[in-house]
């Protein structure tokens, strides 16, 4: 099959943190929603273990894309599996917003900086820019961040420690290497379809 002579270049933006956190990628220009929420979760550092969806406004209608396990009745819902990323970005400058765990909450905006040529000997997905590792799973959303950052510059806190502990233990679950804004280039993307049987064997 011939490769796609394009690329999108997307801006994932971390919504809610500070230090800001933050990629730039370049994904095929054939990539559906489903490829682009794998090359979200490797390349920010998450570890796709909850649900997702995409969201967008049409009309002052709000749309849903993701993994249709329990589809919303109150707004249209379309598999991400099936969508494709050029039926919804348009052109450079449209957003979306990325959801990833409901528990948590993660929210992150998803800016289309438009299509580029693809490089002759470069494989995609990449990730060419970011900054901050992503926060660890599971830590309570944006306060719980907030607060495990307040821990963890205080040696004296009396949950130092145990949330030194904790954040090791997540650490050792991860595949990846920590975010080195220094060589992002050297993210590992995973084969959406692989990612896709193991999510469906769930």
């Amino acid at each position: 099959m011939k490769k796609p002579s394009l690329v999108y270049q997307f801006k994932i933006t971390l919504l809610g943190v500070s230090p800001r956190v933050w990629r730039r990628i370049q994904v095929p220009a054939d990539y559906s929603f489903w490829d682009l929420h794998v090359a979200i979760q490797d390349s920010m550092g998450w570890l796709d273990s909850h649900v997702h969806a995409f969201f967008f406004e049409r009309d002052g209608k709000r749309i849903e894309i993701g993994i249709p396990i329990e589809p919303p009745d109150d707004h249209p819902f379309y598999s991400g599996v099936t969508v494709k990323l050029s039926e919804y970005f348009t052109e450079p400058g449209l957003k979306s917003r990325y959801d990833y765990d409901f528990g948590d909450d993660w929210q992150h905006e998803v800016l289309n900086e438009g299509l580029l040529s693809r490089e002759d000997g470069v494989k995609y997905p990449r990730c060419v820019d970011g900054l901050q590792p992503c926060p660890p799973e599971d830590c309570g959303g944006v306060e719980g961040y907030a607060r495990l950052r307040r821990i963890l510059r205080n040696p004296k806190h009396k949950e130092y420690l145990e949330t030194l502990q904790w954040m090791e233990g997540m650490a050792s679950l991860s595949r990846r290497a920590p975010f080195d804004e220094r060589n992002s280039g050297a993210v590992r993307f995973d084969n959406p379809r692989t990612r896709l049987r193991i999510a469906m064997s769930r």
